[in-house]
């Protein structure tokens, strides 16, 4: 033995066996890997969703923005304009995918416009079923949409005919979060106000917003005094900055007005560091929410109208015909890969036969006396 070799000493206490270290474990392993996050930002043009998400996120994932006249808004229709960026905080990476909605609520006439917001939402869901059921699992993106801000307009008096239509329409399919843009144009009392004339609304229309989980009885009190708060900001009255400015020998993000500073981070101001805090705080079960809930929701559904459809003789529908049969070409790939196999191996077991002295096989088939395997 060597004379260096040392003994292997449990560094742990006695009757400890080393499961409590599994979290640590985890941590590491999904810092290793990174994250994956997608917001959508949904509402009219000129509330601030862009100023709103650089600060959230400090980065600029509109450079070159082009923001179109009146003019152009008059036939103008919603887009989807879906930005990436890799954000590194302490060693953990975060792939920030934000979703922008430019167009919407701005056209004449705006009864369709929220149709391409879910078409986008379900395309992504789609998408990850699609990936799901291929043959490279392990290497999946997840573009799904894990929440969408929806901004409110301070000027209205509760929420607008579009915005109960809209929220009503994706609220099964994605974790709605209601948001009070320019908040710093409304007065303390305005705020309240306002706040309670939405949720009245909400619960009216039976809108689904959602829910911040409960805090278990065995969580500290400062915890639950956060979660707390947080419910009781909902909607989050925002106001978005990326200007840093000086106040009293210390410089604070806000905004700069002849009366007076709005300091975006300060509580006593808005409700943007409460925003954050839900967002940052709660990321792990926004996904979670949307895995469990609303793409199974979709997953089933479209696993139901894809047996009906087989069912009815293959009609009901170009697209899905089309589907079906991109599954079944996959199928019969896979079952050719099969036949190849055994036609190898019955050839190898023939050539290994006829070494022997057996006769030689024909046509890929072994020779007689040999058995053939199925694989």
């Amino acid at each position: 033995m060597a004379a260096d070799a040392r003994q292997f000493v449990n560094p742990e206490q006695p009757g400890y066996v080393g499961f409590a270290n599994l979290p640590n474990q985890v941590h590491r392993k999904s810092v290793k890997k990174g994250f994956e996050f997608t917001l959508m930002v949904v509402g009219e043009s000129g509330l601030g969703k862009s100023t709103l998400v650089n600060s959230l996120f400090l980065t600029d994932l509109y450079p070159e923005r082009h923001v179109p006249g009146a003019a152009e808004k008059i036939k103008q229709t919603v887009k989807i304009d879906a930005s990436t960026v890799e954000i590194e905080e302490r060693g953990v990476k975060l792939r920030l995918t934000v979703v922008d909605t430019p167009g919407f609520g701005d056209a004449l006439n705006c009864e369709d416009c929220y149709k391409q917001v879910i078409a986008y939402i379900d395309s992504q869901f789609e998408r990850y079923l699609q990936d799901e059921m291929g043959l490279n699992r392990r290497n999946i993106v997840d573009n799904r949409v894990h929440s969408c801000f929806y901004f409110i307009n301070p000027a209205g008096h509760g929420l607008k005919p579009l915005d109960i239509v809209f929220m009503k329409a994706i609220h099964h399919k994605v974790n709605i979060v209601p948001v009070i843009a320019k908040a710093d144009t409304l007065t303390r009392e305005e705020v309240f106000k306002l706040k309670s004339k939405i949720m009245e609304e909400i619960a009216k229309h039976g809108i689904k917003i959602y829910p911040l989980p409960d805090c278990d009885d065995d969580e500290d009190e400062e915890y639950k005094e956060q979660c707390r708060q947080l419910k009781a900001a909902v909607p989050f009255a925002v106001v978005g900055s990326n200007s840093i400015i000086e106040v009293k020998g210390r410089k604070v993000r806000g905004r700069m007005y002849p009366w007076g500073v709005v300091e975006v981070e300060n509580p006593e101001h808005c409700d943007f560091i409460k925003l954050r805090t839900m967002l940052i705080a709660h990321m792990q079960d926004l996904q979670e929410v949307t895995q469990e809930i609303h793409y199974e929701n979709f997953r089933s559904e479209k696993l139901a109208t894809s047996k009906r459809t087989r069912a009815e003789g293959g009609g009901g529908g170009g697209d899905k015909e089309d589907k079906l049969t991109e599954k079944e070409r996959l199928l019969l790939e896979k079952e050719m890969e099969l036949r190849h196999m055994q036609e190898m191996i019955a050839k190898m077991q023939a050539e290994m036969a006829g070494g022997k002295g057996a006769a030689p096989s024909q046509n890929g088939r072994p020779a007689p006396g040999v058995k053939s395997h199925n694989v």
